[in-house]
């Protein structure tokens, strides 16, 4: 099911009056997007549908999370589709989440100044190109405190009219560029704490911790020393770069190439097709920006290529990047080092000239 298809379903058969128990057709849609396959998701994020708790939500919603940020819409930061109370608009927001702080601030004002003053420094810690054109706050045409409180932890949001709703594509376009806004407010947001206050808690800024180091002071001497230095538990993946790597196998397997990922550590997944092999490094895009993804995967695959082709006298393999979204201009920096490169796109997936050659993509 598509994006635009289920905002659309939701809008047509949610009934607040008919409460949650099973049969009810809005309900189960909703109930049934956590087990669904949502064409058009960022790579690794994750939808649930609610209709509420204890009784049918006046305003349904469907979160969209990044796993890696929070699974819980009670607290942390993740995006969704909430929609008004009459059903007449659905906006796409960037939440924070509500539930955690019942207990701290109550239901009530506190609770919606709190998140407002939060939201606005969020806000402001995001490139401000970015959020140009979102910078609106959703009404959801409701007076119930949870939908205000919503209203309230909205940091960025765009409004769509079930009426008027946009293409599939322009949705997609939306929500990609709202999961890059989620990345660089995650990391605002881990750089803030709250402070008492004689108006409540408010957020203040605290220094970041240092990033914790990998294996930089490590000098192997050969091959078999180098391989004795990375035991699977040294490197750890996230559930993003699991993700593309098993969506990219089901897609490439089908253009005729064998992907392989069993017993292949420290490498994340080799191609073979016609007697060749292709080495292929799958990384995570952070906040929009390819830099530090490009030069770990350039580092990693003339890394593993030397020492774990070379050094054993294999024959060495085709290099190839791997990306959850377009790398720009390093495609053709790539290149140029004898490095293919491919990304997922909104409707699918492009790469490279070399990538193309070698029938992995098509031209776009």
């Amino acid at each position: 099911m598509d994006i635009r298809e289920l905002l659309l379903d939701v809008a047509s058969t949610y009934d607040a009056g008919a409460g949650l128990k099973k049969g009810v057709p809005g309900q189960e849609l909703l109930r049934s997007v956590r087990g669904r396959r949502l064409e058009g998701l960022p790579v690794g994020y994750k939808a649930a549908g609610y209709g509420g708790k204890g009784g049918a939500t006046a305003t349904p919603w469907i979160g969209v999370m990044d796993p890696e940020i929070t699974e819980d819409p009670k607290q942390g930061l993740y995006l969704a589709y909430i929609f008004a109370a009459d059903l007449s608009t659905v906006s796409l927001t960037l939440q924070q989440g509500v539930t955690s702080l019942e207990q701290r601030l109550g239901r009530g004002v506190r609770r919606r100044i709190y998140l407002r003053r939060r939201a606005r420094f969020l806000f402001e810690g995001v490139p401000k190109d970015l959020v140009e054109d979102w910078n609106i706050r959703p009404d959801l045409k409701s007076e119930v405190d949870r939908a205000r409180s919503y209203e309230a932890g909205s940091v960025a949001a765009r409004t769509y009219g079930t009426n008027s709703m946009p293409p599939e594509i322009n949705l997609r376009e939306d929500l990609w560029h709202m999961a890059e806004i989620l990345q660089h407010a995650a990391a605002v947001e881990r750089a803030l704490k709250d402070e008492e206050t004689p108006d409540g808690p408010q957020a203040a800024v605290v220094s970041p911790k240092p990033e914790a180091k990998g294996l930089e002071g490590f000098r192997p001497k050969d091959g078999s020393d180098y391989l004795s230095h990375i035991p699977e538990r040294t490197i750890k993946k996230s559930r993003s770069h699991e993700a593309l790597v098993g969506l990219f196998g089901e897609y490439i397997e089908k253009r005729g190439f064998v992907p392989i990922t069993k017993k292949m550590h420290p490498k994340d997944i080799v191609l073979r097709r016609d007697g060749n092999e292709w080495l292929v490094e799958a990384k995570t895009v952070k906040r929009g920006n390819p830099t530090k993804a490009v030069r770990e995967a350039l580092g990693q695959l003339y890394e593993y290529s030397h020492f774990l082709y070379e050094e054993q006298e294999q024959a060495m393999p085709h290099l190839l990047g791997l990306f959850t979204e377009d790398i720009k201009a390093y495609a053709p920096y790539l290149e140029k080092r004898g490095i293919a490169s491919i990304w997922k796109t909104v409707d699918g997936w492009a790469g490279s000239p070399m990538a193309v050659a070698w029938g992995m993509v098509d031209e776009q």
